[in-house]
């Protein structure tokens, strides 16, 4: 797709929908990675914190400010502009619309510090939630989606025929959107992936080695083993016995 074809997809697709701004009120009595990452926020932040400024130097002198899930807002995630508002973002000058349609990723968790760094988070507590279904999304939608991950795949090299819209393309939407904030908005951002382990209400993983051992399956498949945002990303294991419950 040329440049003035994508600029002509934006246009339609605005004139049909304008980008909303979206909060999810959560269940505080829930379960899986809903549950676990309610209570790792909410309850072991230094933990959180801690793992997070091991992985990135350069943020491990500074304040992480945890703006979802929070218990005094419902445990409420967010996506689309809303989003961006919680990470200190301005959603007129960012124009997500332009490069994703409307029901964005809803984010697990969100932090940011008084510097201006952007923290996403995607957890998961058992391994089939790494494979996601295919977008469901409308004819028009798709396209700028699939332009939009193209772009991301371009940027990182990519050039198997894997369809980054189909199996496991919640993983491949977030990486997208980790590319549009540091790559196309010049933003600080990064991407944390949390794996929770020992959660026996969802039959969850025992240790380390078995999450790895998927992950390298994942990794393989879309040709993710290294690439350009690798640095941005990482992976953290939070073992349900370490953290606080009370």
């Amino acid at each position: 797709m040329g440049i003035q074809e994508k600029k002509e997809l934006i246009i339609r697709y605005k004139s049909l929908k304008k980008q909303t701004m979206t909060r999810v009120k959560q269940d505080p009595n829930g379960h899986g990675s809903l549950k676990d990452i309610q209570l790792l926020i909410n309850k072991n932040q230094s933990l959180i914190d801690s793992e997070i400024k091991k992985s990135f130097k350069d943020l491990s002198e500074k304040e992480i400010i945890w703006t979802s899930p929070i218990d005094s807002d419902d445990y409420a995630e967010y996506r689309d502009n809303d989003f961006l508002e919680k990470v200190g973002l301005k959603p007129d000058e960012i124009k997500l619309n332009e490069f994703w349609p409307n029901k964005g990723p809803q984010w697990d968790a969100l932090a940011k510090t008084k510097e201006g760094d952007i923290i996403l988070v995607e957890a998961k507590a058992n391994i089939p939630e790494i494979v996601s279904p295919a977008t469901g999304a409308s004819d028009l939608s798709k396209k700028l989606i699939d332009q939009s991950l193209l772009e991301t795949k371009e940027y990182l090299n990519i050039k198997n025929n894997i369809d980054w819209s189909g199996r496991f393309y919640q993983y491949t939407n977030r990486i997208a959107h980790l590319f549009f904030l540091r790559e196309k908005c010049n933003k600080n951002a990064y991407l944390i992936n949390v794996y929770f382990i020992g959660d026996k209400s969802v039959n969850g993983p025992e240790s380390i080695l078995e999450w790895q051992g998927a992950l390298t399956v994942l990794y393989t498949y879309l040709g993710l083993t290294h690439h350009k945002l690798s640095k941005y990303m990482a992976d953290i294991f939070i073992d349900l016995n370490d953290l606080n419950k009370e």
